[in-house]
């Protein structure tokens, strides 16, 4: 059968590129491995789905392309979703930083979706494998060989996914494919994910596991500050500010030298030197003051791994100053992450440099088209990868 647009993928990019594509009148077929579609929609945001951010800037991305989410962005942006869900009456709120989950279920955002398809008369073949993709003359462009039989179209768009969340199928298909056509892979890594610590660092925070507290994480000079709390785990560090920081301490691994550690602010309301210069004449423990802080158990074994029992009126000006250099700055270097399994989102992908910013296509391979998480563009954690799913598979779909 022959299509206007195939479209590999029915996750978020996949579903939004179809339902635009489909209303422009042009016949599409939409694919997807996997026996029930949009689980990472469904399961995410604690089964609220987080669908974006009431805030959304290119601020809130990262890809060796700085500046490619740029165009997608200004062109489909979060104001512009959320007239989408309200069209549909879905009840939703915000949360911490503008964050906006729904109300009720993910599976409200997937209805729409497929509603939004339905409308423009999109065709399903799911579940369904795409065992072999060739080249064509002509104005079918593509041939797909199937476990439903061959297909060809003139557009062929790829919202494969990335490698996060392997359980819910996340294949290398992608990545794969770009290959196929000579288009470049930055080396695909986890994202927003636990970070592993290693063992001499763990086996003093291990029997603390599960002790969460609010901090600022940082990771060089250059990284966003993240203030959120950071959780204690068996294998090392989780929660949002760790979840945010490990994208960027990940980032480093593009970039030549030697990497950075990320750095925890354990005092993210205080100057820690006028804090520590304001109880200095105290006789009392700083572990006992930063309880008041921090989870009393965590405040001693910090103080006893920093070497910092005696009380306060007893250390010398250079412990207090490097005391607090520590509590504003602790310096922690991850021996790795919890890896895809763990991962929210999958960092590096399709190089967006072999892409136009405007159509989201394949500049050297006309009618091939890359959206979504499969491409080298990573947001942090509330609602902004979300974003670019419909950010990058609108305009795709404006132009296949």
């Amino acid at each position: 059968m022959q299509f206007d647009v195939i479209i590999i993928g029915a996750g978020a990019a996949g579903m939004m590129c179809a339902a635009q594509a489909g209303s422009r009148g042009r016949s599409v077929l939409l694919i997807d491995h996997a026996q029930k579609i949009g689980e990472r929609i469904r399961i995410s945001g604690g089964g609220r789905c987080n669908f974006t951010n009431r805030s959304v800037g290119p601020e809130n991305f990262l890809s060796q392309n700085p500046h490619f989410f740029r165009s997608a962005l200004a062109q489909y942006g979060s104001a512009d979703f959320i007239k989408l869900v309200e069209s549909h009456g879905i009840r939703y709120h915000e949360k911490t930083l503008g964050q906006l989950f729904c109300d009720d279920s993910a599976q409200e955002i997937i209805a729409m979706l497929e509603s939004e398809c339905d409308a423009g008369g999109v065709k399903w073949a799911q579940p369904c494998t795409v065992e072999k993709i060739s080249p064509r003359q002509g104005d079918a462009r593509f041939e797909l060989i199937t476990s439903q039989g061959k297909f060809t179209c003139a557009s062929l768009v790829v919202a494969s996914g990335g490698l996060a969340a392997p359980a819910l199928g996340a294949t290398p298909f992608g990545y794969q494919l770009a290959e196929q056509f000579s288009i470049p892979v930055v080396p695909p890594k986890p994202a927003l994910v636990p970070l592993a610590l290693p063992p001499e660092t763990l086996a003093t925070l291990k029997p603390l596991a599960g002790l969460s507290f609010d901090t600022i994480a940082t990771c060089g000079r250059h990284s966003p500050a993240f203030r959120e709390q950071a959780l204690i785990t068996h294998r090392g560090l989780s929660g949002p500010a760790i979840l945010q920081i490990s994208s960027y301490w990940q980032m480093q691994e593009y970039q030549p030298g030697k990497k950075r550690p990320i750095a925890l602010n354990l005092l993210p309301e205080q100057n820690a030197e006028s804090w520590l210069e304001e109880h200095r004449k105290q006789n009392v423990a700083l572990a006992s003051l930063l309880a008041d802080t921090l989870p009393r158990r965590f405040a001693h074994e910090w103080c006893a791994m920093q070497g910092i029992a005696r009380p306060l009126a007893e250390l010398s000006a250079k412990s207090l100053s490097q005391a607090a250099r520590l509590l504003n700055e602790w310096p922690l270097m991850p021996s790795g992450t919890l890896g895809y399994t763990k991962a929210e989102v999958t960092l590096g992908g399709v190089d967006t440099r072999a892409l136009s910013s405007r159509t989201m296509q394949a500049t050297a391979v006309p009618g091939l088209y890359f959206v979504g998480e499969v491409v080298d563009v990573t947001g942090w954690l509330g609602g902004y990868n979300f974003q670019w799913a419909w950010s990058s598979g609108w305009v795709a779909g404006q132009h296949v």
